[in-house]
């Protein structure tokens, strides 16, 4: 019979926000069994909780975010991932800020407090929650389709394909949750560099940082965008390599994009509130479909 898990000392770890760009510490304190994931916006009268929960998920364009009584934690999703990941079943995750910090916009930091401060097993039974039928969410439109069907454990394959010569159609998978720390953890996000020009205009990504995020370039900057870049990063020496990357990082993996795209759906499954047994398959998903398709479960579950 396997056991619940919680934490087996406070640990902290502190970053910008990557859209607020405030810098913010979370704390991850350990938790009685059945607590489940509980956000505590301890910057706030009577530090009011957020429970880690699908139902609470209100905003999806930038990342996932929860809102519970008014009181939002955002971005969250590289934080989730890396508690399902290290199988944390029950945590209490103090956070002086609304917005989680980007790190380096992987799970990786995240994973390397968490076994900082160790993992502890608890009495109680450890809760799945148990594919029955095979259950779908699409967007036929924009070719987005997620499935889960049985399975006696978790595992998944995603694809992702952007059109885009720079970044060719690619595909990861994850046989077991075991295998995240190793296989997903350290993948990072990505963006295209139109999408960044965008954001920059928009009085966005403020803690944003050319070392936590893949940038892809599908047209050659003019020298006024890259001194634009440079201004805003304080970084000199910006110039995109032949791979179409931005040489501020290299990649880890030739498919790093969609194991990050891999790792961003296991932290938003995590928001069901106990891990699955299913096998997955996702094709151009995000955010919004991955918690339209967590909400699918969640009532399946019922």
């Amino acid at each position: 019979m396997e056991k619940q898990a919680t934490i087996g000392s406070e640990v902290s770890i502190s970053g910008k926000g990557l859209h607020s760009g405030k810098l913010v510490t979370v704390t991850f304190k350990p938790a009685p069994e059945n607590t489940s994931i509980m956000f505590r916006r301890t910057d706030l009268l009577d530090s009011p909780v957020v429970m880690a929960n699908v139902d609470n998920v209100f905003d999806t364009s930038r990342g996932t975010s929860l809102k519970e009584n008014g009181v939002e934690v955002r971005t969250v999703e590289h934080l989730m991932a890396a508690l399902a990941g290290m199988g944390i079943d029950n945590v209490i995750v103090d956070i002086n800020a609304e917005e989680t910090p980007i790190l380096d916009g992987s799970s990786k930091y995240y994973i390397e407090a968490l076994q900082k401060a160790g993992k502890v097993f608890q009495n109680a039974e450890k809760n799945y929650i148990k594919i029955d039928e095979t259950i779908r969410f699409s967007k036929p439109d924009k070719g987005i389709e997620l499935t889960i069907e049985p399975a006696e454990k978790f595992s998944a394959h995603i694809e992702v394909d952007y059109n885009s010569e720079v970044l060719p159609a690619q595909s990861a998978d994850i046989e077991d949750i075991n295998d995240f720390v190793n296989e997903l953890a350290s993948c990072r996000t990505f963006v295209f560099l139109h999408e960044i020009q965008f954001l920059i205009d928009n009085n966005l990504v403020k803690g944003g940082d050319l070392d936590n995020a893949i940038v892809f370039v599908e047209k050659m900057p003019d020298e006024a965008t890259i001194e634009k870049l440079s201004k805003f990063y304080n970084k000199t020496d910006i110039k995109v390599m032949e791979n179409g990357v931005l040489n501020t990082l290299k990649l880890q993996f030739p498919n790093e994009p969609a194991r990050h795209k891999l790792l961003d759906l296991v932290g938003d499954l995590y928001l069901l509130g106990a891990p699955v047994k299913g096998r997955v398959t996702a094709k151009k998903t995000g955010h919004f479909a991955n918690v339209e398709f967590a909400r699918l479960i969640a009532g399946s579950a019922e």
